[in-house]
Parts: C-alpha cells; structure tokens; sequence
C-alpha cells in the first residue's frame, strides 16, 4: 500500500554560493564527499541530495523543523550507484508512526541541463 508520494525540482545554480558552512551544516560527509569527487557536476550532486529530502519529506507529509532535521534524510549509493535514502532520528520516528516498522522508500534522481528532481514513494506492506 502506498502510504506517500513526493517530488521536487530544483536549480542546481542555487548551490553555487553556499558557504562550506551552510553545505556542512545541511548535507552529510559522505554526500560532500561524493559531489566533491565529480567537481564538474557538484552542484547537480548537492541539488538532487536537496531535491530527495524534500520529496522524502513532501511522501511523509511533514517538513524541517523542531522533531526532523536536516540530517535526519541522506542520500547514499549502493554498490551498484543505486541511490537511497538514509532515514535516522526524528524522521525515522515519524515514519515509522506513519507506515510502520514495515515501510519501503524508493528513491529516483534525475538532472536535466539547470535542473535536478527526485521522486520519493512510501510504501508499507
């Protein structure tokens, strides 16, 4: 069953500015580090992270705030380069209450010229 849906779309421009501080303060070492290693794609890498938490956090109909933060959702690759999502903390409690201890989240990146979506489906059996 279907428990969410969400998707966003953002301009991979948008990171270009951001202080070492604020990247480190929103995304994980591991996502640094990865955008870091493709330095001619590092925005796209950054704004496909961003663009997965807030379609993790548009499927379980929620936002950033006092109980999830930004660290709770990551992005990591698995062996094949599959990404997925990397739920911990307040986020994890809150879907956990929402789709039980059950609940499967698929991830799926795309970037085209200036943008970059992700699409994230919630689903629990």
């Amino acid at each position: 069953m279907i428990i969410g849906i969400g998707i966003d779309l953002v301009e991979c421009n948008r990171f270009l500015d951001w202080s070492a501080f604020k990247k480190q303060r929103i995304f994980t070492k591991k996502e640094l580090e990865y955008a870091d290693n493709d330095n001619a794609n590092s925005e796209k890498h950054l704004a496909n992270f961003w663009a997965a938490r807030e379609a993790f956090l548009k499927a379980l109909g929620t936002g950033f705030g006092d109980d999830i933060s930004f660290s709770d959702v990551s992005v990591a690759h698995n062996d094949a380069g599959r990404p997925e999502l990397q739920i911990s903390g307040g986020a994890k409690s809150f879907l956990k209450e929402s789709a039980g201890d059950d609940a499967r989240v698929h991830l799926s990146l795309t970037d085209q010229g200036e943008y970059c979506a992700a699409m994230v489906i919630i689903e629990t059996k």
